[in-house]
């Protein structure tokens, strides 16, 4: 089993995000990530998907989404360099003057970016890979006793550099 990331161009229409996760969940494929979005084309839209498979299954799940019609362009980055970052926001509660010192040193250290401030309360984000991120969550869960947690999926593009092959 082996994290593989798909990016597809589909029709922006109602219903195509249902009927990708659908045909997902209808074949017991686990989705580990989906994140969606217009593009410069306000007619499509690309969503960048993560799923844990073998190989077989992979390319069983990149045939299925070539046939659905809905579906212009699916673009495998399993071989490729690729560019990915998903998005996380971690709140710390409950804070007295200390830990919010403690949470702003942190976020200094590895440049979380503090999005709100209140009396009790600081709000971080951190925009990295996803291992990255679960490394953030563990951190603040470790040292932190109250905190909450939100995160989008990942984004992902295939790299421009120039590479000798």
């Amino acid at each position: 089993m082996k994290k593989r990331w798909i990016s597809l161009y589909v029709e922006n229409e109602v219903g195509v995000l249902a009927k990708i996760a659908g045909l997902f969940s209808g074949k017991s494929y686990n989705l580990m990530s989906l994140t969606v979005g217009t593009t410069e084309d306000s007619t499509m839209s690309r969503m960048t998907i993560s799923v844990e498979s073998d190989d077989a299954t992979f390319e069983q799940i990149k045939k299925q989404l070539n046939r659905c019609v809905e579906v212009i362009e699916v673009i495998d980055f399993t071989n490729c360099p690729i560019h990915r970052k998903e998005v996380l926001y971690i709140k710390v509660k409950k804070c007295d003057e200390k830990i919010k010192n403690e949470v702003l040193r942190i976020a200094g250290i590895f440049k979380l970016s503090i999005v709100d401030y209140g009396k009790e309360e600081i709000l971080l984000e951190c925009m990295q890979t996803e291992t990255r991120n679960d490394e953030m969550i563990a951190y603040f869960s470790q040292y932190f006793k109250n905190i909450e947690v939100v995160r989008g999926g990942s984004v992902a593009i295939q790299g421009v550099s120039i590479q000798d092959k």
